[in-house]
Protein backbone atom coordinates (compact mmCIF):
# COMPACT_ATOMS: atom_id res chain seq x y z
CA UNK A 1 0.00 0.00 0.00
CA UNK A 2 1.73 3.42 -1.17
CA UNK A 3 1.13 5.30 1.97
CA UNK A 4 1.98 9.22 2.85
CA UNK A 5 2.62 10.04 6.50
CA UNK A 6 2.46 13.02 7.44
CA UNK A 7 4.00 14.28 11.15
CA UNK A 8 6.64 11.18 10.18
CA UNK A 9 8.71 12.54 13.21
CA UNK A 10 6.98 13.45 15.95
CA UNK A 11 6.03 10.24 18.81
CA UNK A 12 3.36 8.77 16.56
CA UNK A 13 4.83 9.26 13.96
CA UNK A 14 7.93 7.56 14.92
CA UNK A 15 6.47 4.42 16.10
CA UNK A 16 4.48 3.90 12.62
CA UNK A 17 7.55 3.81 10.85
CA UNK A 18 9.28 1.57 13.60
CA UNK A 19 6.36 -0.91 13.47
CA UNK A 20 6.38 -1.02 9.45
CA UNK A 21 9.40 -1.95 9.43
CA UNK A 22 9.03 -4.59 12.01
CA UNK A 23 5.94 -6.10 10.43
CA UNK A 24 8.32 -6.21 7.00
CA UNK A 25 7.17 -3.08 5.36
CA UNK A 26 3.56 -3.85 4.65
CA UNK A 27 3.67 0.05 3.87
CA UNK A 28 5.02 1.19 1.05
CA UNK A 29 5.70 4.83 2.96
CA UNK A 30 7.07 8.04 2.02
CA UNK A 31 7.30 10.87 5.02
CA UNK A 32 6.73 14.57 4.66
CA UNK A 33 7.73 16.04 7.25
CA UNK A 34 7.38 20.30 7.58
CA UNK A 35 10.63 20.40 6.01
CA UNK A 36 9.77 19.05 3.31
CA UNK A 37 6.25 20.26 2.98
CA UNK A 38 5.02 23.03 5.36
CA UNK A 39 1.05 22.71 5.77
CA UNK A 40 0.62 25.62 7.23
CA UNK A 41 0.05 27.12 4.02
CA UNK A 42 -3.04 25.04 3.00
CA UNK A 43 -3.34 25.73 -0.60
CA UNK A 44 0.18 24.93 -1.39
CA UNK A 45 0.96 21.84 1.35
CA UNK A 46 -2.32 20.70 -0.65
CA UNK A 47 -0.60 21.23 -4.37
CA UNK A 48 2.18 19.61 -3.56
CA UNK A 49 0.70 16.57 -1.89
CA UNK A 50 -1.52 16.25 -5.19
CA UNK A 51 1.63 15.62 -7.00
CA UNK A 52 2.44 12.43 -4.66
CA UNK A 53 0.98 9.00 -5.86
CA UNK A 54 -0.54 7.10 -3.02
CA UNK A 55 -3.77 4.99 -1.80
CA UNK A 56 -3.43 6.04 1.73
CA UNK A 57 -2.66 8.98 3.65
CA UNK A 58 -1.69 9.18 7.34
CA UNK A 59 -1.95 12.64 9.20
CA UNK A 60 0.06 12.50 12.27
CA UNK A 61 0.45 16.28 11.80
CA UNK A 62 -1.70 18.58 13.83
CA UNK A 63 -0.81 21.66 16.35
CA UNK A 64 -1.06 19.95 19.70
CA UNK A 65 0.50 22.66 22.61
CA UNK A 66 -3.12 22.65 24.04
CA UNK A 67 -1.78 26.11 26.16
CA UNK A 68 -0.86 27.73 23.50
CA UNK A 69 -3.31 27.43 21.40
CA UNK A 70 -5.92 29.43 23.92
CA UNK A 71 -4.15 32.26 22.17
CA UNK A 72 -3.65 30.73 18.87
CA UNK A 73 -7.22 29.95 17.81
CA UNK A 74 -6.45 30.79 14.49
CA UNK A 75 -3.91 28.60 13.31
CA UNK A 76 -5.57 25.44 15.46
CA UNK A 77 -8.59 25.34 13.34
CA UNK A 78 -6.21 26.32 10.02
CA UNK A 79 -4.18 22.78 11.38
CA UNK A 80 -7.06 21.03 12.91
CA UNK A 81 -9.85 21.53 11.22
CA UNK A 82 -9.67 22.88 7.65
CA UNK A 83 -6.05 21.08 6.60
CA UNK A 84 -7.82 17.84 7.47
CA UNK A 85 -10.66 19.25 5.67
CA UNK A 86 -8.72 19.47 2.79
CA UNK A 87 -6.96 16.24 3.04
CA UNK A 88 -9.65 14.46 3.00
CA UNK A 89 -11.15 16.13 0.12
CA UNK A 90 -7.58 15.19 -1.55
CA UNK A 91 -7.87 11.51 -0.68
CA UNK A 92 -11.36 11.27 -2.12
CA UNK A 93 -10.17 12.73 -5.34
CA UNK A 94 -7.42 10.29 -5.29
CA UNK A 95 -9.76 7.51 -4.47
CA UNK A 96 -7.18 7.18 -1.80
CA UNK A 97 -8.06 5.99 2.58
CA UNK A 98 -7.29 9.14 4.75
CA UNK A 99 -6.60 8.38 8.30
CA UNK A 100 -6.72 11.26 10.79
CA UNK A 101 -5.73 10.97 14.52
CA UNK A 102 -7.78 12.88 16.51
CA UNK A 103 -7.96 13.59 20.20
CA UNK A 104 -10.20 12.58 23.71
CA UNK A 105 -10.42 16.09 24.32
CA UNK A 106 -12.95 16.40 21.89
CA UNK A 107 -15.14 15.21 25.62
CA UNK A 108 -14.59 16.94 28.70
CA UNK A 109 -17.70 19.32 28.54
CA UNK A 110 -20.85 16.81 29.36
CA UNK A 111 -20.43 14.68 32.70
CA UNK A 112 -19.14 11.42 32.22
CA UNK A 113 -18.66 8.34 34.86
CA UNK A 114 -18.19 5.32 31.97
CA UNK A 115 -15.78 4.76 29.05
CA UNK A 116 -16.82 7.00 26.26
CA UNK A 117 -17.82 4.95 22.77
CA UNK A 118 -17.18 6.43 19.56
CA UNK A 119 -20.91 7.99 19.03
CA UNK A 120 -20.37 9.86 22.36
CA UNK A 121 -21.58 13.76 22.04
CA UNK A 122 -18.69 15.63 21.54
CA UNK A 123 -18.50 18.67 24.15
CA UNK A 124 -14.43 20.04 23.88
CA UNK A 125 -13.92 22.03 27.04
CA UNK A 126 -10.30 24.08 25.31
CA UNK A 127 -9.09 25.48 22.10
CA UNK A 128 -7.49 22.32 21.25
CA UNK A 129 -10.17 19.96 21.92
CA UNK A 130 -12.48 22.04 19.95
CA UNK A 131 -10.48 22.55 16.52
CA UNK A 132 -9.89 18.82 16.70
CA UNK A 133 -13.74 18.00 17.06
CA UNK A 134 -14.30 20.27 13.48
CA UNK A 135 -11.59 18.46 12.07
CA UNK A 136 -13.48 15.26 12.35
CA UNK A 137 -16.40 16.19 11.25
CA UNK A 138 -14.93 18.11 8.08
CA UNK A 139 -12.85 15.31 7.21
CA UNK A 140 -15.97 12.71 7.36
CA UNK A 141 -18.09 15.11 5.48
CA UNK A 142 -15.68 15.25 2.70
CA UNK A 143 -16.75 12.02 0.95
CA UNK A 144 -13.68 10.22 1.37
CA UNK A 145 -12.63 6.97 3.12
CA UNK A 146 -11.73 8.23 6.26
CA UNK A 147 -10.82 6.41 9.29
CA UNK A 148 -10.56 8.89 12.48
CA UNK A 149 -8.48 7.44 15.60
CA UNK A 150 -9.16 9.13 19.03
CA UNK A 151 -5.78 8.58 20.63
CA UNK A 152 -5.00 9.81 24.30
CA UNK A 153 -2.43 10.84 26.82
CA UNK A 154 -0.03 9.06 24.58
CA UNK A 155 3.76 8.45 25.39
CA UNK A 156 6.46 7.36 22.76
CA UNK A 157 10.35 6.99 22.24
CA UNK A 158 10.87 10.22 20.54
CA UNK A 159 8.70 12.18 22.99
CA UNK A 160 5.85 15.15 21.69
CA UNK A 161 7.29 17.40 19.46
CA UNK A 162 7.09 21.13 20.54
CA UNK A 163 6.62 19.18 24.39
CA UNK A 164 10.05 18.85 25.26
CA UNK A 165 8.89 14.74 25.63
CA UNK A 166 6.34 13.43 27.37
CA UNK A 167 4.64 12.97 30.87
CA UNK A 168 6.69 9.68 31.36
CA UNK A 169 10.06 11.80 31.22
CA UNK A 170 8.65 14.50 33.12
CA UNK A 171 7.70 12.76 35.88
CA UNK A 172 11.20 10.65 36.12
CA UNK A 173 12.96 13.79 35.56
CA UNK A 174 11.22 15.42 38.52
CA UNK A 175 11.15 12.71 40.49
CA UNK A 176 15.23 12.48 40.38
CA UNK A 177 15.39 16.26 40.83
CA UNK A 178 13.27 16.85 43.65
CA UNK A 179 12.20 13.76 45.11
CA UNK A 180 8.81 14.88 45.01
CA UNK A 181 6.36 15.39 42.16
CA UNK A 182 2.50 17.08 42.84
CA UNK A 183 0.02 15.53 40.23
CA UNK A 184 -3.39 16.14 39.37
CA UNK A 185 -5.92 13.43 41.34
CA UNK A 186 -9.06 15.09 39.73
CA UNK A 187 -8.60 14.24 35.71
CA UNK A 188 -9.10 10.99 34.64
CA UNK A 189 -8.34 9.65 30.88
CA UNK A 190 -6.86 6.67 28.97
CA UNK A 191 -2.61 6.62 29.22
CA UNK A 192 -1.52 4.99 25.63
CA UNK A 193 1.48 4.23 24.57
CA UNK A 194 2.08 5.21 20.81
CA UNK A 195 3.90 1.76 19.75
CA UNK A 196 0.60 0.27 20.51
CA UNK A 197 -1.47 2.95 18.58
CA UNK A 198 0.69 2.31 15.71
CA UNK A 199 0.34 -1.31 15.87
CA UNK A 200 -3.42 -1.13 15.85
CA UNK A 201 -3.28 1.29 12.86
CA UNK A 202 -1.06 -1.35 11.08
CA UNK A 203 -3.59 -4.47 11.86
CA UNK A 204 -6.93 -2.03 11.16
CA UNK A 205 -5.24 -0.81 7.65
CA UNK A 206 -4.34 -4.84 6.99
CA UNK A 207 -7.53 -6.09 8.12
CA UNK A 208 -9.54 -2.58 5.85
CA UNK A 209 -11.50 -2.05 8.77
CA UNK A 210 -14.54 0.06 7.77
CA UNK A 211 -14.34 4.24 7.89
CA UNK A 212 -15.77 6.14 10.90
CA UNK A 213 -14.32 7.10 14.11
CA UNK A 214 -12.39 4.58 16.19
CA UNK A 215 -11.20 4.90 19.96
CA UNK A 216 -7.28 3.26 19.94
CA UNK A 217 -6.11 3.38 23.37
CA UNK A 218 -4.54 1.14 26.06
CA UNK A 219 -6.83 -0.67 27.77
CA UNK A 220 -7.94 0.72 31.36
CA UNK A 221 -8.11 4.23 32.58
CA UNK A 222 -6.05 6.42 35.23
CA UNK A 223 -5.88 9.89 37.33
CA UNK A 224 -2.83 11.80 36.00
CA UNK A 225 -1.57 10.74 39.63
CA UNK A 226 -2.73 7.23 39.09
CA UNK A 227 -0.11 7.09 35.97
CA UNK A 228 2.59 8.90 38.13
CA UNK A 229 2.67 6.86 40.91
CA UNK A 230 3.06 3.66 38.83
CA UNK A 231 5.68 5.47 36.71
CA UNK A 232 7.94 6.21 39.54
CA UNK A 233 6.99 2.88 41.34
CA UNK A 234 8.08 0.66 38.02
CA UNK A 235 11.40 3.08 37.68
CA UNK A 236 12.36 2.32 40.97
CA UNK A 237 13.17 5.94 42.08
CA UNK A 238 12.40 6.47 45.66
CA UNK A 239 10.11 9.59 45.60
CA UNK A 240 6.88 11.05 46.67
CA UNK A 241 3.83 11.48 44.53
CA UNK A 242 1.78 14.03 45.91
CA UNK A 243 -2.32 14.15 44.99
CA UNK A 244 -3.68 17.39 44.06
CA UNK A 245 -6.57 18.88 42.53
CA UNK A 246 -7.24 20.67 38.96
CA UNK A 247 -7.62 23.78 40.90
CA UNK A 248 -4.09 23.83 42.59
CA UNK A 249 -2.64 23.57 38.86
CA UNK A 250 -3.74 26.03 36.84
CA UNK A 251 -3.44 26.14 32.96
CA UNK A 252 -4.05 28.28 30.44
CA UNK A 253 -6.39 25.58 28.87
CA UNK A 254 -9.28 23.57 30.78
CA UNK A 255 -8.53 19.67 30.76
CA UNK A 256 -11.33 17.06 30.52
CA UNK A 257 -12.11 15.63 34.20
CA UNK A 258 -13.04 12.42 32.59
CA UNK A 259 -12.29 11.55 28.72
CA UNK A 260 -11.20 7.86 29.29
CA UNK A 261 -12.62 6.08 25.78
CA UNK A 262 -13.76 2.84 25.41
CA UNK A 263 -11.49 1.12 22.83
CA UNK A 264 -14.10 -2.27 22.18
CA UNK A 265 -14.95 -1.47 18.55
CA UNK A 266 -11.32 -1.64 17.74
CA UNK A 267 -10.66 -4.43 19.98
CA UNK A 268 -13.45 -6.53 18.14
CA UNK A 269 -12.11 -5.60 14.81
CA UNK A 270 -8.09 -6.37 15.52
CA UNK A 271 -7.78 -7.88 19.19
CA UNK A 272 -7.73 -6.91 22.47
CA UNK A 273 -5.42 -3.52 22.90
CA UNK A 274 -2.72 -4.48 26.14
CA UNK A 275 -3.40 -2.48 29.83
CA UNK A 276 -1.83 0.80 30.03
CA UNK A 277 -0.07 -0.77 32.57
CA UNK A 278 1.67 -3.32 30.33
CA UNK A 279 2.40 -0.72 27.42
CA UNK A 280 3.94 1.65 30.07
CA UNK A 281 6.25 -1.42 31.36
CA UNK A 282 7.66 -1.90 27.87
CA UNK A 283 8.33 2.07 27.30
CA UNK A 284 10.19 2.14 30.35
CA UNK A 285 12.16 -1.22 29.85
CA UNK A 286 12.85 0.10 25.51
CA UNK A 287 14.04 3.55 27.14
CA UNK A 288 16.03 1.80 30.03
CA UNK A 289 13.79 3.11 33.30
CA UNK A 290 12.21 -0.08 34.24
CA UNK A 291 13.85 -1.13 37.27
CA UNK A 292 13.65 -5.36 37.34
CA UNK A 293 14.91 -5.51 40.84
CA UNK A 294 11.75 -4.03 42.11
CA UNK A 295 9.60 -7.24 41.54
CA UNK A 296 7.38 -5.53 39.16
CA UNK A 297 8.06 -7.57 35.95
Amino acid sequence: MKTVLLGPNGQLGTDIRSANIRAGEPLDLTCVSRAEIDLTDIGAGISALAQLDFDCLINCASYHRTDEAEGNAQLAFTINAHLAEQLAQLCARKKARFVHISTDYVFGGRPASSPLGEDAVKAPVNVYGASKAMGEDLALAAGADVLILRVASLFGVAGASGKGGNFVETMIRLAREKGEVRVVADQTMSPTATADVAAALLAMLKAGVPAGVWHVVNTGAATWHDFACAIIAKAGIGATVTPIATADFPTAARRPAYSVLDNGKACAAIGTLAPWQDALERYLAAKGHLDSKAGLR
